[in-house]
């Protein structure tokens, strides 16, 4: 229990001066601080900086545990439920009769259009790419050039404990929004189940705080990640 209450008490961000809305969002109304965003119902992913924001981020950093990765033996996708479930309890917009790949576009893009007759199905979108930094022009039609990335990959969970886990959890992991973001599709496709020490998102400025959610998510599911992993996040938040 000691170890579940001081990761809720490292989610909530300690006592970082806060730069945005009482929602989390930063003032563009796009991207929110992860240290505010501890449920992952706000959009995007804003940057981090000045002392007392990055010293939270280190913090919330060095309580992960760690370990060596194991064997991928047995992983496959479905393991974690079907993609884009609407039924994984114990996540925000679970049962909301919408899939969890439209929760999250609805969540973070921009000048949003539906499908007619859907309050769900999403057509079109702007969105502002976290990892490149750039505007997406979004479309259906071309799914791909937008995909919804697990920020701590189904694959590298399942080496660093998953494979023991019961159903429902995985199937939480999958589709919490916690560790979920729509970014550029090219540049998704390019992290596969890497951990931060082998890929971090192109935009420098994001570094940190994408660092801050891969430990959020792993404190919350009790996971630990590598050690050269860990150095690495809290290298992004200014540990020397």
């Amino acid at each position: 229990m000691l170890v579940v209450a001081l990761a809720a008490s490292l989610l909530a961000g300690c006592d970082a001066v806060d730069t945005t809305d009482a929602d989390g969002a930063a003032p563009d109304g796009r991207a929110a601080s992860p240290l505010r965003n501890t449920d992952g119902t706000a959009p995007g992913l804003a940057p981090l900086a000045g002392d007392a924001d990055l010293a939270a981020a280190r913090k919330v950093i060095g309580a992960l545990e760690v370990k060596g990765r194991g064997p991928r033996t047995g992983y496959d996708r479905e393991k974690f439920g079907y993609a884009w479930m609407d039924t994984a309890d114990g996540v925000p917009y679970a049962r909301n009769g919408c899939d969890t790949r439209n929760d999250l576009l609805g969540r973070d893009g921009q000048d949003v259009e539906f499908r007619s007759g859907s309050d769900c199905v999403i057509v079109s979108m702007t969105l502002r790419d976290p990892y490149t930094g750039k505007d997406i022009a979004w479309k259906k039609r071309e799914a791909t050039a937008v995909q919804i990335d697990h920020v701590v990959p189904l694959s590298y969970s399942w080496q660093l404990g998953a494979a023991r886990w019961n159903e429902d959890k995985r199937e939480r992991l999958a589709n919490d929004p916690l560790n979920l973001l729509p970014v550029d599709g090219p540049t998704n496709s390019g992290k596969g189940d890497s951990g931060p020490a082998s890929w971090l998102p192109p935009n420098r400025g994001i570094r940190c705080a994408y660092a801050v959610r891969f430990a959020q998510v792993a404190l919350r599911y009790e996971m630990p990640v590598t050690a050269p992993d860990r150095q690495v996040m809290l290298r992004q938040c200014g540990a020397r």
